[in-house]
C-alpha cells in the first residue's frame, strides 16, 4: 500500500483492497471505454509543466494529513505540538517538502529541519515528558512528515524515537497497542479502514467534507483507543493534472472546465487500469463531472508513466497524488 486507498473500490467494504485489478475496460491500452462522447475534444498537448485540475464538485474525499495518536500516550502538549505541525502545513507545502526529498535528494531529517524553521512551528511550544515513538510508512512522504513530528516533539521536552514500520496494516495495530505513539495519517483513508476493522457492513465513513469525516474518523478511534490531532490543509488524494500548455491552451482551470470543453473524440485520459470502473477515477468523472474521454490509456496510478505521457502529449489528462513533488518541479 503505498499511501492510502487510491482509487477506492465501489464499496466501503472493497474498499480495504486497494488497486485490485478490474477486468478489461481500459486495460488494453487506448481501447475507449464505453462513452457519449460527441465533441471533438481536447488533444494532448506537450510541456514539462503539470499543473493540477481543481475539483470543484469534491469528487475525491477528504484524505487530510491529520495526526492519530495512541490514546494512553496522548497529552495536552504532545497534541499542542502536532496541531501547530497541522496548522503550517498546507497542500503547497506537502508538495514542496515531497519535491525536496524524492526530485533535490535532500534526506527526511533535512527538510523537516527547514520546513520546521521557515514555519516558526518550535516557538511558543509547551513543554512536555516523556517518552515518544512516532511512527510512519514505508514511502517518503510519510517519512518526512515523520520526522516533523519528531523534531517538534523534541523541541517540546519529549524523548523522541522515529521509527519507519511499513504499511498500515503493520503499523495501525501497533499504534493501537502503544508501541507507537503517534504516525502521520490521512483522514478519509483511516477512517475507511478502521471501519473494515469495526464494521466491515457499515456505510463508508469518508466523505468530501473533511468535519463530516474526522467526526467520523474520531467515532472510529475511540473503539479502538486512538484519538487525533487537528487536521491540517494538506491533502494527498487522487488528482487529474494536465501541462500548463494544455490548460492555458484549451482554457481549463477545473475539472467542471474539462467536461465542458474536452469532452470528446480527442481526448485522452491516462491512469492505471482500473481507473475506467472505480469511483474516483474514469468513473467518477462521468458521473460527478460528465466528462467523457475519447479513449483511455492504461498506465500507472500516479507514476512515472502517467507524467512522461503528459508531458510527451500522448494523454491529454492523468491521475497523479495531489501532493507529488514533480507538480513543483517543474
Amino acid at each position: 500500500m503505498r499511501r492510502h486507498l487510491l482509487l477506492m473500490a465501489a464499496s466501503a467494504t472493497a474498499a480495504i483492497v486497494t488497486l485490485a485489478g478490474c477486468g478489461s475496460a481500459g486495460s488494453s491500452g487506448t481501447e475507449a471505454p464505453p462513452s457519449s462522447a460527441t465533441g471533438q475534444g481536447c488533444a494532448p498537448v506537450a510541456g514539462n509543466d503539470l499543473v493540477v485540475l481543481t475539483d470543484d464538485k469534491h469528487l475525491q474525499n477528504t484524505d487530510n494529513v491529520i495526526p492519530a495518536i495512541n490514546k494512553k500516550a496522548s497529552s495536552p502538549q504532545l497534541i499542542a505540538g502536532l496541531d501547530k505541525v497541522s496548522a503550517a502545513l498546507d497542500t503547497t507545502k506537502l508538495i514542496a517538502l515531497n519535491k525536496a526529498v524524492d526530485i533535490d535528494r535532500k534526506s527526511s531529517k533535512d527538510a523537516a529541519a527547514e520546513f520546521i524553521t521557515t514555519n516558526n512551528i518550535t516557538a511558543g511550544l509547551e513543554k512536555g515528558s516523556g517518552n515518544v515513538t512516532v511512527g510512519a510508512a514505508n514511502f517518503s512522504e510519510s517519512a518526512t512528515l515523520g520526522e516533523i513530528y519528531g523534531q517538534v516533539l523534541t523541541a517540546a521536552g519529549f524523548k523522541v524515537k522515529v521509527q519507519q514500520i511499513g504499511n498500515r496494516e503493520l503499523y495501525e495495530p501497533a499504534l493501537e497497542k502503544g508501541e507507537i505513539s503517534v504516525v502521520p495519517e490521512y483522514a478519509a483513508t483511516l477512517a475507511t479502514f478502521l471501519q473494515g476493522k469495526v464494521d466491515k457492513t457499515g456505510k463508508d465513513p469518508s466523505s468530501s467534507d473533511l468535519a463530516t469525516t474526522v467526526t467520523n474518523l474520531t467515532a472510529l478511534g475511540e473503539k479502538v483507543g486512538l484519538v487525533f490531532g487537528k487536521a491540517s490543509e494538506a491533502q494527498d488524494q487522487n488528482a487529474f493534472a494536465t501541462t500548463t500548455a494544455f490548460s492555458d491552451k484549451y482554457g481549463v482551470k477545473t475539472l467542471s472546465d474539462l467536461a465542458a470543453k474536452c469532452s470528446g473524440a480527442a481526448t485522452v485520459l491516462g491512469g492505471p487500469a482500473e481507473c475506467p470502473q472505480r469511483p474516483k477515477c474514469q468513473q467518477g468523472l462521468v458521473d460527478v463531472y460528465n466528462f467523457q474521454a475519447g479513449k483511455f490509456s492504461s498506465l500507472d496510478a500516479g507514476g512515472p508513466l502517467t507524467k512522461t505521457a503528459l508531458k510527451q502529449a500522448t494523454i491529454s489528462v492523468g491521475l497523479v497524488f495531489s501532493s507529488d513533488g514533480a507538480l513543483a518541479a517543474g
